[in-house]
């Protein structure tokens, strides 16, 4: 048996180490020089306590903090180097440098496939091929891009891909600029500035942004895995079944064993359960004591106790047994069931003492969404999710890796070993591959987005999970473009960038959305081993285990999307990509950048049968969407300070935005109606941008929609500038046909929406519109929405003819309409107000109109009072209602 503790020597392959380095204006002679003269000035700034004291500093010593950066470049806490990183690199904002793009939506499934993306797995990626595109877009080479949210880095990886993608991929991406009507991109390196509260997703963005020596990383990572087959090879051996040859073991099947509910009688799963020839798991199976029939749910869960490796304190948990090995020999893939010597090798491991590498932590079971699954079946801290002999396996890896020293390759090697973490781990399920069905490996099999330790566990060989991810890894970085100070990387919350005002060019970001993903609490078995561990509470997130809902997660983003306002360039943009299928979390995000002082230019969700984006015309989120905002440049905000709450102030505001708004959207041929362009969401956004500045709305709405017809030439129900109308023109003999966009009642709004529709081409009768509306209406129409009758739509909406038909008012004569309409709102509103108790059925479209006029006479204690009197989703997912209750809610202090 070899010593456990055997050292690796490591020699380079390479010179490249030795020669001069420039960084952040100061020359080195090597790396080794750089990195050294700034970690020792990482580490005085280590010593000062303000700095610890910066919000989001994760948890862990000095010495591991260092050991796991490379500063300048990153530091795995907040880098104390960002703003000199800005001034040797950035461009000082100039207001007077012409810049105008025009929204851009990424489709966000582009490059799943690609190696690099595939490199290493995070809880969730947009690809660097899709980010790509939407730089080139907003961007010139030399800027500087922002994501605050960096995950495992992809923004980084496809700013330097601006200047290095290949021909091939160029040439695709030109040809898709031209068919959208955009200009050549201009290629070349953007610069990236990458945060995020997470150690370990820090971790990975470096090692992806960073360059190494891809030969000396391929070289030193083979070896670590041959020396650890001859350090503990001896622990993946078994005799194969003829006795006489020497098996190498893949994984080894481990199987909860539970208890028969008649006759007591001990059950591994596994043996009983698993069809030996299909490999499928029955659902029923007889007991093999008593012959009753079992199944997964009517068996009784055993436990036992055994000392904590740890501290030989006792130590209780769910039992397993070994029940299938799978293993090679002869150059073929056998099974078999563990014998007496296996046992005997699985024992003599069991005794050995727990290897100093392995973590120890235990896990914030109280404050954790998954503290649940795994705490009542005895797994609380960090070293229990890994039999033992995992545990000497991933500790003589980690040990080995840790020993090169080549810095960088050391990390490089770290960010291969921690791929394993997991599925070396007992989170790790066995899942049979079934007769009939090629190919399969038991290699990651853990469940995505929580901590599951299943009743079946493949406990796999370092070999067997590593040996093909090394090689592949070689592969994807050969291609690498990673250069040195193109990148620097961050810890820290988004809230709290260390960086000077309006230095950011373009930000792309994809932040956590509600309670989809844990990211702390599913970062800390890695981070463990890394002793570097997230500061949770700074974390946006809904989690009732840490006391956060809704409105809590909005705050917190607030205070993010305040703090990019600030960092970034006026008149820039931002990119936000959203996953949540909640209307209540959407909104909450849309207020949020709102409040920060983004204005919102277009809205679009992924078309996943097409392909392709298609804008949002209503407030159903059932997929991906692609945010686009811009910050107003300094001179509208100037000039809105000397004009807020007048007329003036509103035109300046609309003509400002309609200069960030697509000219033209075409797609197959048809022309697409640009719905940010159409009244009212002009006028949505007006208010928006007056409520959330604290100003009166100057405009009514039909006040609003004859002044736009006044001002603005109108093309297809969309308004333009005068000097923007002759490209639409142009564009537009060009296509065939307006495309109509899907268009779903839910609401008192929608349903006028669609009733405006149907009458666009020519009046309708009530008898022509009732079976249609009827149809539609029934659909989706929400709980805690107070239903209208079709006819309650048309005489508020509409005009009738003397022939009984119904058309769509005259413009001019709108207003008398409207205003009609408003006072039936507010008469509602009132009625509301009297009632008592808590409202459970409302018209939104009322309380609507009542919130405005309250606002208009800065009544905010009614907004508040009645926000908490109706149910909680209608004021979180309707954008209107949750604006101003919000900002009436500052207002008072509250």
């Amino acid at each position: 048996m070899a010593n456990h503790h055997q050292q690796t020597s490591f020699t380079t392959s390479t010179d490249a180490a030795a020669e001069p380095v420039e960084c952040l204006g100061l020359t080195f002679p090597n790396e080794e020089a750089r990195r050294a003269y700034f970690t020792e000035l990482l580490r005085e700034k280590l010593q000062d306590p303000e700095f610890r004291q910066i919000e989001g500093f994760p948890i862990g010593t000095d010495e591991d903090i260092l050991a796991l950066s490379d500063p300048p470049y990153y530091t795995a806490c907040p880098n104390p180097f960002l703003a000199d990183f800005i001034e040797h690199h950035g461009k000082p904002y100039d207001p007077g440098q012409p810049y105008r793009r025009e929204p851009f939506a990424v489709d966000v499934s582009e490059g799943k496939t690609d190696p690099i993306y595939k490199a290493h797995s995070y809880h969730t990626k947009v690809p660097h091929l899709a980010i790509v595109p939407s730089i080139l877009h907003y961007t010139e080479p030399g800027d500087v891009v922002l994501d605050g949210f960096c995950g495992s880095g992809m923004t980084g990886v496809a700013a330097q891909w601006c200047g290095s993608a290949p021909q091939d991929y160029r040439r695709k991406v030109e040809a898709e600029f031209e068919k959208q009507g955009l200009g050549k991109p201009h290629w070349g390196v953007r610069r990236a500035v990458l945060n995020d509260l997470s150690p370990a997703a820090t971790f990975i963005t470096a090692n992806y942004n960073l360059p190494f020596d891809v030969q000396e990383f391929a070289r030193a990572g083979q070896q670590i895995l041959d020396e650890v087959q001859q350090e503990i090879g001896w622990m993946y051996e078994t005799r194969h079944v003829d006795g006489k040859t020497t098996g190498h073991i893949e994984y080894t099947v481990w199987s909860e064993v539970f208890t028969c509910p008649n006759c007591t009688g001990k059950v591994v799963f596994l043996d009983e359960a698993l069809d030996v020839d299909t490999k499928r798991v029955r659902d029923a199976f007889p007991c093999p004591h008593c012959g009753s029939n079992l199944t997964k749910d009517n068996l009784q869960r055993v436990f036992e106790t055994r000392p904590d490796p740890a501290n030989g304190k006792p130590w209780k948990r769910v039992k397993y047994r070994p029940a299938l090995i799978t293993y090679t020999a002869g150059g073929k893939r056998q099974e078999k069931k563990p014998d007496a010597d296996d046992l005997e090798i699985l024992q003599r491991i069991e005794a050995m003492l727990l290897p100093v590498e392995i973590p120890t932590h235990r896990f914030p079971i109280e404050q954790m969404y998954h503290g649940s699954r795994i705490a009542p079946k005895g797994f609380s801290n960090t070293h229990h999710f890994f039999l033992p002999r995992a545990a000497h396996a991933l500790a003589a890896l980690w040990r080995k890796a840790n020993a090169h020293p080549d810095a960088r390759i050391q990390h490089m090697l770290l960010f291969s070993v921690e791929q394993a973490i997991w599925g070396m781990s007992v989170l790790n399920r066995y899942q049979p591959i079934q007769q009939g069905r090629p190919g399969g490996s038991q290699v990651n099999r853990q469940m995505t987005g929580v901590y599951y330790v299943a009743s079946q566990i493949a406990e796999c060989s370092p070999q067997y999970n590593l040996g093909g991810k090394l090689n592949r890894l070689g592969k994807a970085f050969e291609t690498d473009v990673a250069a040195q100070g193109v990148a620097v990387v961050t810890v820290g919350t988004a809230a709290h960038l260390r960086l000077p005002d309006s230095c950011i060019d373009y930000i792309f970001t994809d932040p956590p959305f509600g309670e989809n993903i844990y990211y702390a609490d599913l970062n800390f078995l890695v981070e463990s081993w890394h002793r570097v561990i997230t500061d949770a509470m700074p974390e946006a997130i809904v989690d009732k285990f840490k006391q956060k809902g809704l409105p809590e997660y909005q705050r917190l983003m607030q205070r993010c999307f305040e703090e990019y306002c600030r960092v970034l360039k006026p008149g820039r943009w931002m990119t936000v990509v959203f996953h949540n299928s909640r209307n209540a979390v959407w909104n909450a995000i849309q207020e949020a950048m709102q409040v920060a002082g983004f204005v919102v230019a277009d809205v679009r969700t992924l078309d996943k049968q097409q392909g392709s984006y298609r804008q949002v015309t209503s407030s159903a989120v059932k997929q991906d969407l692609v945010i686009s905002a811009y910050k107003p440049n300094g001179g509208l905000e100037e000039r809105f300070k000397q004009q807020a709450g007048t007329e003036p102030g509103v035109w300046d505001f609309v003509s400002t935005h309609l200069k960030q708004l697509p000219i033209f959207v075409a797609k197959d041929s048809k022309a697409e109606l640009i719905v940010e362009r159409q009244n009212y969401l002009l006028f949505d956004r007006m208010v928006a941008f007056h409520v959330q500045r604290g100003y009166p709305i100057p405009l009514s709405s039909p006040e609003f929609h004859a002044g736009l017809r006044q001002r603005f030439p109108e093309r297809d129900g969309m308004y333009f500038l005068p000097e923007q109308v002759p490209e639409y023109d142009q564009r537009r003999l060009e296509t065939q046909d307006m495309a109509q966009l899907e268009l779903f009642v839910s609401d008192e709004k929608s349903a006028i929406q669609w009733v405006r529709r149907q009458l666009t081409e020519k009046p309708l009768t009530y008898q022509d519109l009732q079976p249609l509306y009827m149809k539609e209406a029934q659909r989706v129409w929400e709980k805690h929405e107070q239903p209208l009758e079709l006819r309650t739509i048309l005489e508020q909406n509409f005009v009738e003819e003397s022939d009984g038909t119904w058309r769509i008012p005259d413009p001019k004569k709108e207003s008398d309409l409207e205003q009609m309409r408003h006072r039936v709102l507010i008469k509602e509103f009132q009625q509301y107000l009297d009632a008592k108790g808590k409202l459970k059925v409302i018209r939104t479209e009322a309380l609507r109109a009542g919130f405005k006029d309250c606002w208009q006479k800065k009544d905010y204690a009614t907004i508040l009072h009645m926000a908490k009197r109706v149910p909680e989703a209608v004021i979180q997912e309707d954008p209107a209602l949750l604006m101003y209750a919000d900002n009436a809610a500052l207002m008072l202090g509250e």
